[in-house]
């Protein structure tokens, strides 16, 4: 097969196409680029990824606007392609969002389930290569170069089965960029969704990104984005027009790495032992509140979630981060590092408590999250049996048998001491 021959995605047939269809299925999802069989880094991203997972376990929500999300003082968390149409979006307020669709259905996060189906996109990529990076649940860089002999095709024909597969066994799709870098791979794999396969080549990608603006460039936000338009870069061409030197004497380092991807070069690789930068957990609240009774054990129960997700994970964590968000929508965040490594609900409570305390001046907070950072290998975690500390290890075994007994009857079969005072909602 020859990168000038359109591979149809849908039966994998290769030859030359009739009236911009499969000559041998009659599929219009053709896979035509110069390049296309000698690019092989790719970004795979899942589409709608909780929306698709719910209309999969419930068809009648096929046709229908989905929005996963909290009550109507929280956001949209996904809105699936219905939904979109009416102009819903990630992180947009749910009471905005069911202005703009007021039919659509509303479905509260099941973030275990989706954990669980995100853990099987990743084992088919697995499946093609051990060089994959995870970047979120639904998300992931490949590399496969050097995979065409194992598989007998090409890394584009490769990712044509695997999409295929997800479809077919998982129930959801995917969409997919490919190249030779992992910029322009990101990039592409937002061109056509859903179920989009787009590709961009060593020869094309100056031109392609010249036009675009300079938000399209990782980490550049409004902010950055104003800041970048005052200095003459607008767009991503202004970057290229100017000299490496000249960029990073007006930016600084920052600078070299925005004029290198506004060139399309990024050396980066897949990276397989990408660290998670910590776990986390938190909830919005239905009404404002102020007062330790309260928000305590709203509290609480977040670090057991948090808990749980470490142990889940095998990792422990060496920093605590308070994050409260007030009813004028102002953040604070409040940390503590260089603690002892720890998978235990109340080790993190202890911390998180010490941090609330002095933010309980009045403030009314309409959001409350606590996060673990710092993380090291579990095996690292709460060694208090180890180092004659009695209490840690009557704490290691009280939480063990809770977690257990919330595997066996659910997460509400045990409810501990302070979490009986409020409930994370």
């Amino acid at each position: 097969m020859h990168s000038t021959d359109p591979l149809c995605r849908d039966c994998l047939a290769a030859a030359p196409a009739r009236n911009g269809r499969c000559s041998a299925c009659g599929s219009p999802r053709l896979l035509v680029h110069p390049e296309r069989d000698r690019l092989s880094i790719a970004h795979i991203d899942c589409d709608a990824f909780y929306a698709a997972i719910e209309k999969r376990d419930n068809p009648d929500l096929a046709d229908k606007p989905l929005i996963i999300g909290g009550g109507r003082r929280g956001v949209v968390s996904t809105a699936c392609y219905i939904a979109r149409t009416y102009g819903v979006h990630s992180a947009m307020p749910m009471f905005k969002a069911l202005a703009a669709c007021p039919h659509a259905t509303v479905v509260h996060p099941d973030m275990q389930k989706y954990a669980r189906v995100g853990r099987e996109v990743r084992g088919l990529l697995f499946e093609l290569t051990p060089l994959v990076e995870p970047l979120s649940i639904d998300e992931a860089f490949v590399d496969l170069t050097g995979t065409e002999r194992l598989h007998r095709a090409s890394a584009a024909e490769t990712l044509v089965r695997f999409a295929r597969r997800v479809e077919n066994e998982i129930g959801i799709s995917v969409s997919i960029g490919l190249s030779y870098c992992k910029f322009l791979a990101k990039i592409a794999s937002d061109f056509d969704k859903p179920r989009g396969f787009s590709v961009l080549g060593r020869a094309e990608a100056k031109s392609f990104l010249a036009d675009k603006p300079v938000r399209m460039i990782w980490g550049i936000g409004k902010v950055a984005e104003n800041r970048l338009a005052k200095d003459g870069f607008r767009t991503i061409g202004d970057l290229q027009r100017r000299s490496e030197i000249e960029v990073m004497k007006l930016l600084g380092n920052e600078g070299r790495r925005l004029w290198r991807l506004a060139n399309g070069l990024d050396d980066r690789s897949v990276n397989p032992e990408r660290e998670t930068k910590g776990i986390s957990a938190e909830t919005t609240f239905d009404a404002d509140f102020s007062d330790a009774e309260t928000l305590r054990p709203i509290l609480f129960r977040l670090c057991e979630k948090v808990a749980k997700r470490l142990k889940t994970a095998d990792v422990a964590g060496r920093s605590v981060t308070l994050k409260l968000k007030s009813s004028e929508f102002k953040l604070r965040t409040r940390s503590r590092s260089g603690l002892k490594p720890t998978q235990l609900a109340s080790r993190l409570f202890e911390n998180a408590d010490a941090l609330l305390k002095p933010e309980l001046d009045g403030t009314r907070y309409r959001l409350i999250g606590i996060g673990a950072g710092d993380l090291v290998d579990a095996m690292e975690a709460d060694r208090g049996d180890l180092t004659g500390d009695a209490g840690i290890a009557r704490a290691k075994s009280r939480e063990a048998a809770v977690d257990a007994l919330r595997d066996k009857y659910g997460a509400d079969a045990v409810v501990r001491g302070l979490a009986l005072g409020g409930r994370a909602r």
